[in-house]
């Protein structure tokens, strides 16, 4: 198989920003994707080079169109394999080859007649660096750079758009997947029940000199959208290439929502007057907003791609972007949002299922997989859901739907921590007639680990590679092969290694963005006042480690969790953690609790201890240890 993914190419009037970062990052994770499945694939991406903006942004820094263009084309290119993104192509529209493309596509469009002359008066949107219809406006103004567009009237040439719109909604509606989500494939057939305006692809010489000549007329040069859209066709060899031969017709593009009239409208009629047939597929996702704001460069509330890999690490940047935005809905973004998602999804859940994982079969197995005996139903019930998860996830990552695609690899992370609770792996080490038992449940266990690292590996490239190098495996092999349960070899040596992912401290990130500015901190005029307690007093503290087997909600309290705790026996503590954590979240979590407090009945639940938290302004911290320990063991 064959696949074929592209992003826009991204306009150079800026420095690359988090909206394009997404983007780019949802084709990269598809290609690595689609390069697990075994297919050939091509990833495209590049810069758009031409316009009036761009005019206008070198004015601004003071030099020449060309000299901006390569410096913020070469931004695009830096950052990219800062967040592990690695396209095959990186095309620019300055490229010789893509400007001869543009003019020998343009000379037979004009030869067959589609192309023609004429003058044209209309509201022209100078951030769009289009005419925009009276539809289009919102309180009169351009909805995405809330600007006043300026009547102009002007001559130009035309490209017949008109005559292939009949053509295009028999193509959409034949085609049901051309255009997803399936609401602006609705959106697409709705603006078409209006007729439609043929389309301006000239701007004169008089106002525009930056852009490729028309190859019939030097007055004029080509409108920056039909000449950014051939891209497409240029990356891969357009129109004789080996490359355009085996990867057109599975061409899929994915785009930003603010872009789809050119590539839902303007480009497939641009192709069918070529004679081509149009893309396969058009992904169009939606907005990462600031508050209730989309973000971009004219309303100045971008984010940097590149300082949010610095502060939070590649992985985590690209987890929390893939899993926070549906794919076509809008999105929001806050630091705090990816803190949590790291202390939560990957330090908790799959950094400590990871690491206790492997301390327990280092300390109870000789660190090799072992030989597993028959399997117990449990043990089948964690291969059934690892098997339910990779037929989960190939279908909603071919669906595009990464959330869902990550919802699966989790809800397969919960059941592996569910599994050692209930399985008690330190409980069974302690007598030597339950070797084979053990054995069994340590390989159940890896072999869950192996099929997780598999799975996270195209949204998460650096994690699965310490992954697989922890469990010994080359990561050779497709998806097919290496997606079946059981390949595990016995006898393999595992390795122990750092914690996957730090947990964050949010002030403390705040704190190193902020270690070059001045100090301007003052000291606090009245220091805090501790009480000081002897080390007698300290040591009737009873600290131990206790595992949470169990949690509920306590009625009528909003606080409270009433949790089952194994330290090591099982007691009933009622802790007020509940505006900060659900019961799934802290079932098999491993924490420190106070076990020799006076019984407290608390709304009607009598708690035999406390669980020890850390606040951090308005979060909340379960203390816990590293790797895992057996459950009532002594804190000293």
């Amino acid at each position: 198989m064959n696949t074929y993914i592209t992003t826009p190419i991204f306009y150079v009037n800026a420095q690359p920003h988090l909206g394009h970062a997404y983007t780019t990052i949802v084709a990269d994770t598809y290609s690595r994707y689609k390069r697990l499945c075994g297919d050939n694939v091509r990833f495209q991406t590049g810069t758009d080079e031409h316009g009036e903006k761009i005019i206008q942004a070198a004015e601004d820094a003071g030099v020449s169109p060309k000299e901006y263009v390569d410096k913020i084309s070469g931004l695009f290119r830096e950052a990219w394999p800062v967040l592990t993104i690695e396209p095959d192509v990186f095309i620019r529209t300055t490229d010789a080859d893509h400007i001869q493309t543009v003019q020998a596509i343009l000379q037979k469009v004009y030869d067959q007649g589609d192309i023609y002359f004429d003058e044209y008066s209309g509201l022209y949107c100078k951030g769009c660096e289009r005419f925009l219809t009276e539809k289009e406006l919102v309180d009169d103004k351009c909805p995405d750079h809330l600007t006043l567009p300026k009547e102009i009237r002007e001559q130009n040439y035309f490209f017949r758009m008109g005559n292939y719109q009949e053509w295009l909604i028999d193509h959409i509606k034949k085609n049901p997947d051309f255009i997803t989500p399936e609401r602006y494939r609705n959106e697409v057939l709705s603006f078409l029940k209006e007729p439609l305006e043929d389309l301006c692809i000239s701007r004169p010489t008089s106002r525009v000199t930056w852009g490729i000549p028309f190859p019939f007329d030097d007055r004029f040069v080509t409108y920056v959208w039909f000449d950014a859209l051939i891209n497409y066709l240029t990356g891969i060899g357009y129109p004789d290439g080996e490359e355009f031969e085996k990867y057109w017709q599975v061409a899929e593009h994915v785009i930003a929502k603010d872009i789809l009239k050119p590539h839902a409208i303007y480009w497939p009629t641009m192709l069918k007057a070529m004679g081509l047939e149009p893309y396969r597929k058009l992904h169009v996702h939606g907005y990462w907003k600031i508050g209730e704001t989309k973000m971009s460069k004219s309303l100045g509330n971008v984010v940097r791609p590149v300082e949010m890999a610095e502060r939070f690490g590649v992985d985590a940047v690209r987890y929390f972007l893939l899993r926070d935005m549906s794919f076509g809905l809008d999105s929001g973004y806050t630091p705090e949002a990816v803190v949590a998602r790291q202390n939560a999804d990957l330090a908790n859940d799959l950094g400590n299922l990871f690491s206790r994982s492997l301390t327990m079969v280092k300390k109870f197995a000789g660190g090799k997989v072992p030989e597993p005996g028959d399997p117990q139903e449990i043990d089948n019930q964690l291969a059934d859901a690892a098997q339910e998860m990779m037929a989960a996830y190939q279908r909603e990552m071919n669906d595009f739907s990464f959330h869902k695609a990550l919802q699966a690899i989790w809800a397969l992370i919960s059941k592996a921590n569910k599994y050692i609770v209930s399985t008690e792996p330190w409980e069974l080490a302690k007598d030597p007639a339950n070797r084979q038992r053990l054995d069994t449940v340590f390989y159940h266990l890896l072999e869950a680990l192996r099929l997780i690292a598999l799975t996270v590996q195209p949204v998460m490239p650096h994690t699965a590679e310490k992954m697989f190098d922890a469990l010994n495996l080359k990561n050779d092999g497709d998806l097919a092969e290496l997606g079946q349960w059981g390949l595990l070899q016995p006898g393999l040596e595992v390795k122990r290694i750092k914690s996957l992912f730090p947990r964050l401290d949010l002030e403390e990130l705040k704190k190193q963005a902020d270690s070059q500015k001045p100090a301007t901190h003052k000291k606090s005029q009245k220091k805090e006042e501790t009480e000081l307690i002897s080390f007698d007093d300290f040591k009737k503290l009873d600290l131990r480690v206790g595992e949470i087997v169990a949690a509920e909600k306590v009625k009528k309290s909003d606080r409270l969790l009433k949790l089952t705790v194994k330290s090591p026996e099982e007691r009933i503590i009622v802790a007020g953690i509940a505006e900060h954590f659900t019961p799934e979240d802290v079932i098999g979590r491993q924490v420190i609790i106070v076990a020799n407090l006076k019984p407290v009945k608390l709304m009607g639940v009598v708690s035999h201890g406390m669980v020890l938290a850390a606040r951090d302004g308005d979060n909340l911290m379960l203390t816990g240890v590293s790797g895992s320990v057996t459950p009532g063991s002594k804190i000293s």
